[in-house]
């Protein structure tokens, strides 16, 4: 099934909805093409936070991307939360609704980070009978997202492109994929950010996320608190062109820069997508000249989206 027949089309760049740019966004209406929101910040929220929501659902797409589905969990399902992501997107007409591929939580206690899971059979089978449940539930394709990540399982048996195509297709689920994740993964856990790239099924995805991170010298963290860099552009002209296209998001959650900084900063992907069919471009790599080779082992607790 392709992204398209599971109800997805291409919206174009996008910006993630941030509370500091509401005011800038209710007086300019800016010509952005659509927004993705935080799902959480508006499930259990009144007042100013949804009236200026209902607004923006006027006159934009929206997309619902949350942070507690917690797919990969060993506790039940939560209903209520799952009833209230399924009365939102329809009040705001959401276009679809995205997770994370992790777990954040056990025995009832929501850790708010997106934690790893081993990637093997007893895993895959676990996450994709939960995706089908949320599927029946949400009466919609469910969207996951690749994580980044800072620790290997000696309890893996696959690699983690290998485990996304494998629930994608038995799950009958879209994937969203972060390039940021893929590029900070590929330096903690020392693979080519490229082979994963190809090596996930193109047809299932549905939407990009676009960040900065931190580099730390010989390892990543996923904080999303500036421009993407080089190498994560050509990373996304890499999984464009390999896909056809799909909706674009950057994500800024950190110095959060004027809009205008942040909408500026995903149109560059214009370039990205108009250099194809050109000269091929230049090797995507995660190691430099000035750090040390990356370690696959780095215990570092993952930064909430």
């Amino acid at each position: 099934m392709t992204a398209a027949r599971l109800g997805h089309q291409n919206l174009g760049l996008g910006v993630g909805l941030r509370s500091v740019h509401f005011g800038h966004i209710l007086q300019h209406w800016p010509a952005v093409d659509w927004f993705e929101i935080i799902s959480e910040n508006y499930i259990d929220t009144q007042g100013r936070p949804r009236y200026v929501l209902d607004q923006i659902a006027e006159r934009y797409p929206l997309v619902m991307h949350g942070v507690s589905l917690s797919i990969g969990s060993t506790d039940p399902l939560d209903f209520e939360y799952l009833a209230k992501l399924k009365r939102l997107a329809g009040e705001i007409d959401a276009r679809w609704i995205s997770d994370h591929l992790c777990w954040t939580g056990v025995a009832g206690r929501n850790s708010h980070d997106l934690l790893p899971i081993p990637y093997n059979e007893e895993s895959l089978a676990h996450v994709v009978a939960r995706i089908k449940t949320v599927q029946e539930f949400l009466e919609r394709p469910l969207v996951l997202e690749d994580p980044s990540s800072y620790v290997t399982f000696a309890a893996s048996t696959m690699t983690e492109w290998e485990f996304l195509s494998a629930m994608a297709n038995e799950a009958d689920c879209g994937l969203l994929l972060d390039v940021n994740n893929v590029y900070v993964s590929g330096v903690n856990h020392d693979f080519d950010p490229a082979e994963y790239v190809r090596g996930v099924p193109h047809e299932r995805i549905v939407q990009f996320h676009l960040a900065g991170h931190t580099n730390m010298g010989d390892y990543c963290i996923d904080t999303h608190d500036a421009a993407v860099i080089d190498p994560v552009w050509r990373l996304y002209q890499l999984a464009h062109e390999l896909t056809g296209g799909a909706s674009t998001l950057l994500e800024w959650d950190a110095n959060i820069p004027p809009f205008d900084v942040m909408h500026a900063e995903v149109l560059k992907a214009r370039g990205h997508i108009t250099a194809q069919g050109g000269e091929s471009p230049e090797p995507i790599t995660t190691k430099s000249a000035d750090a040390p080779a990356p370690h696959p082992l780095h215990f570092v607790t993952p930064e909430i989206e």
